[in-house]
């Protein structure tokens, strides 16, 4: 269970270190006056003036496109009730920070102080120009209504009131698939609403959408049974009010198939949902606390299916997994609005994705072994970062069928890698690598592989058609990890190498004969064919397998050595060397070596950036642009090691003239383009490098570390290169997305040296 922070720890993260949650940066340069005459006057004109004569034109040249205003008069905050809008700041600054963090949208949040319905509409109407979509935020009902319905009537932008549509949408995809799990017929099922306000009457009209009977609607507001016979009831609680004789939330619910709370804490007891139908469907939202507890309701009936809105039980039903994707997809095609028809897409995305299997990074942000669609799991986690690309296509492709998108889509293949790579710059890369890879998959052999991780990266491998994979080890206790995990290893082949007795000891008749110049018995050889990684080789160099991918389980050297002793260097090398990707703020860079190669000579440094420079270009399709790091920028300092580099520069431009290359040059030189120009002007490179060559294995390890740890620069590798055989070793943190993405390298990588075999 989460632990819930202090009063103290939540001001000191609000006032420190920069007052709030939430900036405004610059995403142009504006280092000299140059930039600033460019940035506002003289230049700015020149976008005034082209947006003067065409509206559509600010889509190019602001960042309205991608700019939503949240806006709230703070009349109904979270659980706090009216507090006012300044009160309600903190809250919409953490919506900005919710668009932003799961959906790349900017948020200007306006808290304004204006009650009336007509006020808050007409600031709304004067903002539009400003904003690709409007957030209305904690108004209070009924005045939410109006102000949305009027908005979404004179704007010609999306309007969506999340405290309304948000809980409507998630809990419609939860409630979905409940259904389906208890067999039932949204038709026909019989529910009961608790609670009266926005979230309320906007969910159950939305379930009315989706195919729900008002007929089979009984709601609950503060002082019962919304019926034909009160007369207190506003125009919009009338249109549920049914002729029934219950009068009590207790009345409703006895046999009811469903419960939706938007209330508060504690209206449902034990005792109501024992009167409900067989295998109860309970979703108690009300925040912090759900109208019952799970322990409750679990104790009260076992067959129950239950959500709250809380993380701390099963299903939670969090607006966040709504909001942040129907705007962007709305934003992306430049929709007049959101329309009932793209909510609806966005539930039958969020169904269908709790149906699938669940990736190794989600299982790993919420501390779980297993994770599968059940009474447990009926929506997406909120930091799955497939909902994104899920459940934004969708609403764009409603938006265009309905004739609301400005800028359809023309392929959605690419619109999806594009949100894929938005938040995963890698991306893209490996995405051309897996492609690559699907097209002629190999065999690909996993040693050690007792490990979940192992096992969850051969499931999809093997799923998405990037490889076959062989799991060596044992085979009970591997099959043993894959049922406590939920995983099928069918289609995966599993090996348990000790007991394949013969063919360990054709190996080790090999091994022997490839190590008996260094004394290597029969005896040692058929001891050593016992380490998997050994085995693993061997299967390679026999044909058996066309790759290895080693580690996670076992320290770098166990996996490398018996590479080494098994595997010839390819032809032209001396060395085996390393590359990693490393991705910074969408760019990418090829470090090299960062995990062999201690204190290379110039000779051997050259070898390295030539290594590097075939990985960017014939694995990744980039371009090589190639600096050779020192303390030294060309010849300002003295030293052995300044020598050794500007050495190394000159062998590499013998061998790949071509290549634009320079050095030795400090890092921040070969990376930022001023300063590069300034020290060396007219120099071989005229952009920034993007292969960057170390001269020892400590500079290169701490470089991409430090990135990836305090830079949040995502990092690809070790990747191998040197050896006739394909040979990669993952770091012992690696995660089953870093297996995957090394194994399809190790694919593409396999079919190379075939081509090149084939072409010899």
């Amino acid at each position: 269970m989460p632990r819930k922070p202090t009063f103290s720890e939540a001001l000191e993260y609000h006032e420190k270190p920069t007052p709030g949650k939430t900036a405004i940066r610059s995403t142009k340069p504006t280092a000299t006056q140059a930039d600033l005459s460019l940035a506002y006057t003289p230049g700015v004109a020149e976008p005034c003036m082209v947006i003067a004569e065409d509206a559509d034109a600010a889509f190019r040249f602001t960042n309205r496109g991608n700019l939503v205003a949240v806006v709230s008069n703070g009349t109904a905050v979270l659980g706090l009730g009216n507090i006012g809008p300044l009160a309600g700041k903190p809250v919409m600054e953490g919506k900005g920070v919710l668009f932003k963090r799961f959906a790349d949208i900017d948020v200007f949040d306006l808290e304004i102080d204006a009650t009336e319905p007509e006020d808050v509409i007409r600031f709304c109407e004067m903002l539009a120009p400003t904003v690709g979509g409007i957030n209305l935020e904690d108004i209070k009902a009924p005045e939410c209504f109006v102000i949305e319905q009027t908005l979404r009537d004179r704007l010609d932008i999306p309007v969506f009131h999340d405290d309304q549509h948000g809980t409507a949408i998630i809990g419609g995809a939860a409630f979905l698939n409940a259904l389906d799990l208890t067999g039932r017929d949204i038709s026909k099922v019989k529910v009961v609403f608790a609670g009266a306000g926005a979230a309320g009457i906007a969910t159950a009209r939305f379930f009315i959408e989706l195919g729900m009977s008002p007929e089979n609607i009984l709601m609950v507001d503060s002082v019962g049974v919304v019926h034909s016979g009160r007369d207190d009831l506003n125009e919009v609680k009338r249109e549920f009010a049914l002729d029934t004789d219950a009068r009590t939330l207790e009345d409703a619910l006895v046999g009811a198939d469903a419960f939706i709370g938007v209330s508060i804490a504690g209206t449902m007891t034990k005792e109501m949902v024992q009167s409900m139908a067989e295998r109860p469907i309970v979703f108690a939202l009300a925040n912090p606390d759900p109208e019952i507890s799970y322990a409750d309701a679990l104790a009260a009936r076992p067959d129950i299916i239950m959500a709250t809105g809380r993380s701390d039980y099963p299903n939670q039903v969090n607006n966040v997994l709504g909001f942040p994707f129907i705007f962007r997809g709305a934003l992306d095609v430049r929709a007049k609005a959101v329309s009932e028809r793209m909510k609806i897409a966005a539930v039958h995305a969020l169904a269908d994705l709790a149906r699938e299997p669940v990736p190794d990074s989600v299982l790993r942000a919420y501390d779980l072994d297993r994770l599968q669609f059940g009474p447990e799991y009926l929506i997406p986690k909120p930091f799955d970062p497939r909902v994104l690309w899920r459940v934004a296509p969708a609403v764009a492709r409603a938006a265009m069928d309905e004739g609301l998108a400005r800028a359809p889509i023309a392929d959605f293949d690419e619109y999806i890698t594009q949100l894929q790579t938005r938040f995963n710059a890698s991306y893209g890369l490996i995405n051309a690598i897996t492609t690559r890879a699907m097209e002629h998959p190999k065999k690909i052999v996993y040693p050690h592989a007792a490990d979940v991780r192992m096992i969850r990266a051969a499931r999809r491998v093997t799923d998405e058609g990037i490889g076959s994979v062989v799991l060596l080890g044992d085979i009970g206790r591997i099959h043993g990890l894959a049922e406590e995990a939920g995983i099928s290893i069918d289609g995966v082949e599993v090996v348990d190498h000790i007991k394949e007795v013969a063919e360990r000891d054709r190996y080790a008749l090999i091994l022997e004969q490839l190590r008996r110049h260094k004394g290597l018995s029969l005896q040692d050889a058929r001891r050593q064919t016992e380490d998997p990684a050994m085995y693993a080789c061997l299967m390679v160099r026999e044909g058996a397998a066309d790759a290895v991918i080693g580690g996670l389980s076992s320290h770098y050297p166990e996996t490398i050595r018996p590479a080494l002793q098994v595997l010839q260097v390819e032809e032209g090398r001396s060395i085996v060397s390393s590359v990693y990707l490393v991705v910074v703020r969408g760019r990418p860079f090829f470090f090299t070596d960062c995990a062999v190669n201690i204190e290379p000579t110039a000779e051997q440094l050259a070898e390295i950036a030539l290594a590097a420079t075939t990985t960017a270009e014939e694995d990744f399709s980039r371009s090589p642009r190639v600096a050779f790091i020192s303390y030294s920028d060309f010849g300002s300092a003295g030293g052995s090691e300044p020598a050794r580099v500007r050495r190394a520069v000159e062998l590499f431009r013998l061998a790949r003239p071509d290549v634009p290359v320079d050095g030795e040059m400090q890092a921040d030189t070969a990376v930022i383009p001023e300063l590069l120009s300034n020290r060396r002007p007219k120099g071989p490179l005229s952009r920034a490098a993007n292969v960057l060559v170390f001269p020892n294995l400590t500079s290169a390890n701490a470089s991409y570390k430090l990135l990836n740890r305090l830079g949040d620069a995502e990092v690809i590798g070790p990747i191998l290169s040197g050896l006739s055989k394909t040979v990669h070793v993952m770091q012992r943190d690696a995660s089953v997305t870093d297996v995957v993405n090394m194994t399809a390298i190790a694919v593409a990588e396999a079919q190379r040296r075939e081509r090149v075999s084939q072409q010899a």
